[in-house]
């Protein structure tokens, strides 16, 4: 059976340095213009009109580990400092776009679960139903000291605490409102229904909400959930709550183990296989020759910081890489930080233990697909053979990389079957799955319809 057509997410971060370090400093790009929303406008007006999926911004509360000695750095690079609050800015991306989803990362230190669950039904309200929210745990210790922790939880410990978060946040945008509460009857003089509003009364280790909860149901309810994690708890995590999971296999073939090893945990959570999509980071250099593509990849090389590939890596980690020689072993190196990028060295080095040396090579060039479009097209056939579902584009510039991306491949992908031609009407969910709410297999169901005995309370 022929697989459906790939996704397209923009992997971007409003901030100078995302993930290719650096290239700030390249004349082509307007990575610069980071605090200016017209710039994040341009971007989602170029993205709809090219046939991109969604826009996925990441986002970081704290500075990265240390390098060197402290985070100067950092700052120096750019390494995502400054950078602002995507939830900020989704609903003016919202106001000039019609079917580019809008992806936001967020954690639950960051506020209490009724304030963010608010905001998200207003943004999903606002978008017509096309946000996601893309749940971290949070793995920089500094963003936990902003928010009042004394240092970061252990790893598996931000997840049970992410779980608790979920949990609130499941009943007031499932289970607080009926389905046809809000009646807005001019004749009658009624505007909702109070029996079909309910408090939820939620009471755990460390939220206490009463409810009810002030936004009405939105197209999605839930937004469409998003994860990151690689680690065995963390896709444990993404087969319980997950609609979409981001990987960074550093192959094919690679992918094609995580993913199905991952959906047998959706099974076995007693959700279907395809509830789960799998979106793989990748970046592009194309050319209209495999010469053209092969220059503009060794004068790419030129601009990255390898530091800044070191330190981002390293502060991800909270291990200050700056102190060891490029043959240390990294598995030498324990941490609480995220688990995700050793994960993917030793995928990428066939289970050898990998070296600093490892990180500057393999975090610039294993997922980078170089070419001319036709080839490109070659690999992300591979890519979509292996279980695939989506490719979250990662940029060198702002917004060239895009634009490239959308002249060239796009429409080979297109010929091919490998991209859509046309938007689904309706809600991101919808877009990717059919259907404008969860499915009644998700853990959220549970909720619907759970707290009718509740009475309105003053």
């Amino acid at each position: 059976m022929p697989r459906p057509p790939l996704r397209f997410s923009a992997f971007v971060m409003n901030t100078a340095s995302h993930i290719v370090h650096g290239l700030w400093r390249d004349p082509e790009g307007e990575q610069l213009r980071f605090n200016e929303l017209d710039l994040w406008v341009d971007l989602a007006k170029r993205l709809e009109a090219g046939g991109f999926d969604a826009i996925f911004f990441a986002d970081v509360v704290g500075v990265y580990g240390d390098y060197r000695g402290g985070w100067a750095h950092h700052a120096e690079l750019g390494l995502q400092i400054p950078s602002n609050d995507p939830l900020v800015i989704l609903s003016a991306l919202a106001s000039h776009t019609q079917h580019l989803g809008l992806a936001f990362t967020a954690g639950p230190i960051q506020q209490p679960p009724y304030n963010f669950a608010r905001q998200v039904a207003t943004l999903d309200h606002a978008s017509n139903g096309r946000i996601a929210w893309n749940i971290v745990t949070s793995a920089l210790a500094n963003g936990w000291k902003n928010f009042g922790h004394d240092d970061l939880l252990s790893h598996d410990d931000r997840y049970a605490f992410a779980d608790e978060y979920l949990d609130v946040l499941y009943k007031l945008w499932e289970g607080s409102w009926d389905e046809d509460a809000l009646e807005q009857d001019r004749g009658s003089g009624r505007h909702a229904d109070p029996s079909k509003i309910h408090a939820i009364n939620h009471v755990s280790e460390h939220w206490k909400v009463q409810g009810p909860f002030l936004s009405a149901p939105s197209p999605q309810r839930t937004p469409l959930l998003f994860q990151a994690g690689s680690s065995k708890v963390g896709r444990d995590f993404a087969a319980r709550h997950a609609e979409a999971q981001f990987i960074v296999s550093p192959g094919a073939e690679q992918a094609r183990v995580l993913i199905d090893d991952t959906r047998r945990l959706v099974e076995a959570h007693g959700r279907h296989r395809d509830d789960l999509k799998f979106f793989q980071g990748l970046s592009f250099v194309v050319g209209s020759t495999e010469e053209e593509a092969l220059r503009k990849e060794a004068e790419l090389e030129e601009k990255i910081d390898i530091d800044g590939q070191i330190a981002h890596f390293g502060g991800s980690l909270g291990v200050d890489l700056g102190a060891y020689e490029p043959d240390t072993p990294i598995d030498v190196i324990h941490t609480e930080g995220g688990q995700s990028g050793l994960a993917w060295l030793r995928e990428a080095t066939n289970g050898r233990t990998p070296t600093l040396e490892d990180v500057v090579r393999l975090r610039t060039r294993n997922t980078r697909v170089t070419g001319t479009p036709e080839q490109i097209a070659d690999e992300l056939a591979r890519w979509s053979e292996a279980g695939v579902d989506g490719i979250n584009v990662v940029n060198a510039t702002i917004p060239g990389s895009y634009q490239e991306f959308i002249d060239h491949v796009l429409p080979v992908l297109r010929e091919r079957g490998l991209a859509q031609r046309e938007y689904t009407p309706g809600t991101l969910r919808r877009k990717l799955f059919g259907n404008d709410r969860l499915s009644e297999r998700h853990p959220a169901a549970r909720y619907r319809g759970a707290f009718r005995s509740q009475v309105p309370v003053g």
